[in-house]
C-alpha cells in the first residue's frame, strides 16, 4: 500500500545522510520532497501542508541544530509527525461495563463490512469473548447469506431472522433492519453474548435515506462502538465520505480494509487527522485472520522503511507452537543431529505465520530488497514439503543414504526435477553443520567465536601457528632430513647451561658478552 511513499521518503531522507550541518536551505529542499510524496500518495492537502508546516518548523529549532547527526533527527521528526496523523495511540475497544458490548458496523458498499464482520468476531473470540453476529444488511442481494457463510468461517452465530433481498427475485419484502438490530441486541442478552457485532447496510454512495436508516439503528441499539469502514484504495473521496459519516453516525472509530492493495494509501493517512478519530484496525488480506490492530507508531515506522518488528513477534508468539519449540531447544541442547524431519516441522510453524513476503516486509531496510521479495513465490514451501514428505522415513533421519536412484524417485514422487532435490539437499546439509557447531559452542561457521563459545576461526590480528614443515617422499631424503634434525637438537643440547632457569649455577659466565646497560652487570649473580 505504502511503496511508493515510502521509496520517496527513503530517498529523501538519503541526501541528509553525512551532514554536519543543515541549513535552511537543506530543510526547504526536504520538506519539498517530502510535500511532492504525500500529494502523489493522495493525503488530503490540508494535511499535507499542516504536516509539513510542523515538520519544516521542528527541523528549524534547537533539537535538529543542537543534534549529534541531524539527518537522523529529521527522520525522527517525521516519524513523531506521522504517528500524530495517524491517530497517536493505538485504541483498543471499549468494553461495555454490564450487559453486551454493542459494535455497529458503518460504511459504504463495497468497502467490506461484511467480511470485517467476520475478521472482527474471530479477533474478539480468541481474546475471550463470545460474539454474535447481526445481519441488519437487507437490501444489498444475499448480504444475508454472506454474513452466515463468514459467521460459520469464523465459529460465531449469526442471528437472521429476515433472510433479505435474493440475488435472482425479491422473494421476500424488504424487511426493518432497526427491529433486526433491537432484536439481535436482545437475543444477545439472553443467550448471554457478550459482545454484539451488527452489520449494517450501505450503498454506491452518501444518501439522506441510507444515513437516516444507519441513525436510527444507532438510536435503537445505543453501541459502545461505531465503527467505520473505509476502503483505503479510493484516495481523496475517503475523506468526503468519512466527514459524512461522521456529521451522520458520530462513529467512534475508523477501520482501513484493503490494506495489502496496491493503492497509494492516502486515505490512511488523511482520515484519523480530518475527522480527529482514531484508526483501530486494519484488514490487510481476504483470510480472516489478515486483521490487526492499528499501530500508528508501527504503521509510520513501516512508511519509514524502519520496519514493524513488535508485530512481527507478536505474530509469531500466537501462531508460533510452544511444544513444538521446546522439543527443538532441548534437542538443540542434545546435541543430536538435526533432521529433515525437524527441518518439515520448522518449515511448517513459519508457514502458520501467515505470508513469507509480508513477514519480510516488516523488518528494517526491506523496501531495498522489495523486487526480490516480489518476485519470491510462495509456492517453493509447498515444493519443499513435498520433496521431503516423498522420502522414506530412514532417508529424513539420515540423507547420506539418498543416492542418485533415490534422489530421482523422490523428485518423480515430489513433481520436481532431480536438481531441486539436490539443491534442497545441499542446503539442508549446510544447515545441518551450522546446528552441529552452534549446539557444540564453536560459533557460526565462518565468523569469529563469541565469549563462551570457542572460535569460529582466528582472532584478527592473531598470528597464524607455524605450519609443521611436511616430511619428503623420498625415503633417502628423509633419512637425511631425520639425521639433520637430530644434529640440530645434539647442537642445541651442547648450547644449553645447566642449571636453574633463573640465573646460572655452574660454568663460566661473562656479563661483558651481552649487550646491557653500563652498571646493570653488578646486579646479575654471576657479576663481580
Amino acid at each position: 500500500m505504502f511503496n511508493s511513499l515510502s521509496d520517496r521518503l527513503t530517498a529523501t531522507f538519503k541526501n541528509l545522510r553525512g551532514k554536519g550541518r543543515l541549513t535552511e536551505a537543506d530543510v526547504d529542499a526536504t520538506v519539498r520532497e517530502i510535500r511532492r510524496a504525500l500529494l502523489d500518495a493522495d493525503v488530503a492537502v490540508p494535511v499535507v501542508r499542516e504536516f509539513t508546516g510542523r515538520v519544516r518548523e521542528r527541523a528549524l529549532g534547537a533539537e535538529v541544530s543542537a543534534a549529534l547527526n541531524p539527518g537522523q533527527q529529521i527522520v525522527k521528526i517525521v516519524n513523531e509527525e506521522l504517528v500524530e496523523i495517524l491517530g497517536g495511540e493505538t485504541r483498543r475497544i471499549r468494553l461495555a461495563k454490564t450487559g453486551p458490548t454493542i459494535i455497529m458496523l458503518a460504511g459504504l458498499q463495497g468497502a467490506g463490512k461484511t467480511t470485517l464482520a467476520g475478521k472482527l468476531s474471530k479477533h474478539l473470540k480468541s481474546q475471550g469473548h463470545s460474539p454474535m453476529l447481526v445481519a441488519c444488511d437487507l437490501q444489498r442481494p444475499n448480504a444475508v447469506t454472506q454474513l452466515q457463510v463468514v459467521g460459520q468461517r469464523a465459529g460465531v452465530p449469526v442471528f437472521a431472522p429476515h433472510p433479505g433481498a435474493s440475488s435472482t427475485e425479491l422473494e421476500h419484502p424488504a424487511g426493518d433492519p432497526v427491529a433486526v438490530a433491537r432484536a439481535g441486541v436482545e437475543e444477545a442478552r439472553r443467550t448471554l453474548h457478550d459482545v454484539v457485532i451488527v452489520d449494517t447496510a450501505g450503498r454506491t454512495g452518501v444518501d439522506a435515506e441510507m444515513m437516516e436508516q444507519a441513525r436510527q439503528i444507532r438510536r435503537a441499539i445505543v453501541p459502545n462502538e461505531v465503527l467505520f469502514v473505509v476502503d483505503a484504495m479510493i484516495g481523496q473521496d475517503a475523506v468526503n465520505t468519512a466527514m459524512a459519516f461522521d456529521e451522520g453516525v458520530n462513529f467512534t472509530g475508523i477501520v482501513l480494509s484493503k490494506l495489502d492493495g496496491d493503492a497509494r494509501g492516502g486515505a490512511a493517512l488523511s482520515v484519523s487527522s480530518v475527522t480527529g478519530k482514531p484508526v483501530m484496525f486494519a484488514s490487510t488480506g481476504e483470510g480472516l485472520d489478515d486483521f490487526e490492530l492499528f499501530h500508528p507508531d508501527r504503521m509510520a515506522s513501516r512508511i519509514l522503511d524502519l520496519g514493524d518488528v513488535l508485530t512481527l513477534i507478536e505474530q509469531a508468539e500466537k501462531n508460533w507452537d510452544k511444544d513444538e519449540a521446546a522439543r527443538m531447544a532441548k534437542k538443540f541442547a542434545d546435541q543430536e543431529d538435526f533432521t529433515l524431519d525437524d527441518f518439515l516441522a520448522q518449515m511448517q510453524q513459519i508457514r502458520n505465520m501467515g505470508s513469507m513476503k509480508k513477514m519480510l516486509m516488516m523488518m528494517p531496510g526491506a523496501q531495498n530488497i522489495r523486487q526480490q521479495l516480489e518476485q519470491f513465490d510462495e509456492r517453493e514451501i509447498d515444493r519443499v514439503e513435498a520433496i521431503v514428505r516423498s522420502m522414506t522415513p530412514h532417508e529424513r533421519v539420515a540423507p547420506k543414504i539418498i543416492n542418485g536412484s533415490r534422489r530421482a524417485r523422490i523428485a518423480r514422487g515430489s513433481g520436481v526435477h532431480v536438481s531441486e532435490v539436490n539443491g534442497l539437499l545441499e542446503r539442508f546439509a549446510q544447515a545441518q553443520k551450522m546446528m552441529k557447531k552452534m549446539a557444540a559452542g564453536g560459533g557460526m561457521p565462518g565468523m569469529p567465536g563469541m565469549p563462551g563459545m570457542g572460535g569460529g576461526g582466528p582472532r584478527k590480528g592473531a598470528k597464524a601457528a607455524p605450519k609443521k614443515k611436511a616430511r619428503s617422499g623420498n625415503p633417502a631424503k628423509a633419512a637425511q632430513e631425520r639425521k639433520d634434525a637430530e644434529a640440530r637438537r645434539a647442537a642445541g643440547a651442547k648450547a644449553l647451561p645447566t642449571g636453574a632457569a633463573f640465573g646460572q649455577q655452574g660454568g663460566d659466565f661473562d656479563p661483558s658478552q651481552l649487550n646491557l646497560p653500563k652498571g646493570f652487570d653488578k646486579f646479575l649473580g654471576g657479576g663481580k
